[in-house]
């Protein structure tokens, strides 16, 4: 099967932070595959910017080699690859200079009328004044838009500051907020599995679904983030935005369409529904020196060389959803570094059949359950009981209706970001936060971060390379339900 490719049109890409791990890694591989495939026009432009003194050759060398490292060898055509490369441009520029500014600006003139993308591959510290600039040397079309990551703030008054520094140069509807979350074909098939098809969603409901689990697990530590990791921790960086993204696609009611604000507004009723957390009902740990896949790992405090921090590398929460759809379904959230499987699913665990018909011969009965992976092999799984094959009269057994994407489609799955850029040039703003989303998730993790600051108790310690503390087991498995590590 050969994927659908639909161009977009003609666009210069603005990459702020060009030098950086992000647009290296994941950014200009991401597009040369885009422009591979034929869905960028021959007229895109993808200008890099950063403080560094480049010349264009020597930013194109750069993409070279950040292509080699990124891009697998048989996916690569190096007519298209010098193709994309020549679409390169290089401007030096400080987000707090004027040098370097008026240079882009004369870039950019040439083609006035042109989509005209920004994206802030940077520090939240530096999204105002790149703004400001931007705006200030004339460079906000009526058909210019502005892509800023996460994090966006530490806290709900420092979202809203961000916000209000992005929002002085950009309206709301050219504000792109990206999680790479909501970029993965797992997620957006969640929506075609709820709302494309009669068998789910008349049970996804309390009445027939016992509780849900999403896990995002990390066999890496900090790695070179330690400086921001220690200001962050797994609440921040992991589960106000990737994880209740994800919980208000699961939970969400159905929109009314798949326009932006549609289906924007009901993931904001899942957020604004969501129970303020109790604090047994919160676990934070943090790794100590274990083993991981590739041998010895030393521990988060040896890693950051701070033997004081109390910063979590695990977090695991037990939300509640206060509405009709969700009463008394526990939502059951875990993440963490340095844990056995990098793994990121959804599980949707339907409660037990009200009678049994068998006797105790066929064997226990195990509850439906309906596992969405993300990571690293995106599938759809659905658990079932069958009756085990030949004679001797009924015996019972779980077996998976198992849906592999590479398998079934044959096709290679674009990178998120492959999809969410298109995306921004297209002007489709479904899969981006809205600010009113971004502010009502701190409004419930903040109260989460106070109540561990005011109790002044450390993360509890797991051995990296295991599924966090034993109170996130004890967490789960005091409702009586046990976490999902089925494959993993």
């Amino acid at each position: 099967m050969v994927a659908r490719v639909i161009a977009v049109d003609p666009f210069d890409l603005v990459v702020f932070g060009a030098t950086g791990d992000l647009a290296q890694r994941k950014l200009l591989p991401g597009l040369f595959y885009r422009w591979q495939a034929g869905q960028m026009p021959p007229e895109a432009r993808i200008v890099g910017v950063a403080r560094r003194k480049l010349t264009d050759e020597m930013f194109r060398t750069l993409a070279r080699d950040s292509i080699a490292a990124h891009v697998a060898p048989a996916d690569r055509d190096a007519t298209a690859e010098e193709g994309f490369i020549s679409r390169l441009r290089y401007v030096a520029a400080d987000a707090d200079a004027d040098g370097g500014w008026p240079e882009l600006a004369a870039m950019l003139a040439d083609a006035p009328d042109r989509i005209r993308v920004f994206y802030l591959a940077t520090g939240p510290d530096l999204f105002g004044p790149i703004c400001d600039r931007v705006a200030a040397h004339g460079l906000v079309s009526d058909k210019a838009r502005v892509v800023v990551e996460k994090p966006i703030g530490k806290s709900l008054a420092s979202a809203k500051a961000v916000n209000d520094a992005v929002g002085r140069s950009f309206p709301e509807d050219r504000i792109y907020r990206i999680d790479h979350y909501l970029g993965k074909e797992t997620v957006q098939n969640l929506m075609a599995l709820r709302f494309a098809n009669a068998l789910f969603e008349p049970v996804w409901n309390a009445a027939h679904i016992d509780h849900v689990q999403i896990t995002v697990g990390e066999t890496l530590g900090v790695e070179g983030r330690a400086g921001y990791y220690d200001t962050a921790g797994a609440l921040r960086d992991m589960v106000q935005n990737h994880i209740l993204q994800l919980l208000c696609l699961t939970a969400m009611e159905p929109p009314t369409s798949l326009s932006a604000d549609a289906v924007r507004d009901e993931k904001l009723k899942v957020l604004k529904a969501l129970v303020p957390i109790a604090a047994e009902n919160t676990v934070r740990g943090q790794y100590r020196a274990g083993a991981s896949a590739g041998g010895p790992v030393r521990g988060y405090l040896e890693e950051l060389g701070d033997h004081d921090s109390h910063t979590e590398t695990f977090v695991a929460l037990k939300a509640e959803i206060a509405n009709w759809r969700w009463a008394g379904v526990p939502f059951f959230l875990r993440s963490g570094k340095r844990l056995p499987s990098r793994v990121s699913e959804i599980v949707i665990a339907f409660r037990p059949i009200p009678h049994s018909v068998f006797d105790g011969t066929a064997g226990p009965i195990n509850a439906n359950t309906l596992v969405m992976r993300l990571q690293p092999d995106e599938s759809v799984k659905l658990l079932l009981m069958v009756k085990d094959p030949g004679p001797g009269g009924m015996r019972l057994t779980e077996q998976a209706l198992n849906m592999s994407f590479a398998e079934a489609f044959g096709v290679r799955n674009p990178d998120a970001y492959e999809r969410l850029l298109m995306d921004v040039v297209r002007g489709n703003q479904t899969l981006f936060m809205r600010r009113d989303e971004v502010e009502a998730a701190w409004r419930w993790v903040d109260p989460i971060l106070e109540a561990w600051a005011a109790s002044g108790e450390a993360p509890k310690h797991y051995t990296a390379g295991t599924w966090g503390p034993s109170a996130a087991i004890a967490l789960i498995e005091r409702s009586g339900r046990t976490w999902h590590e089925d494959g993993v």
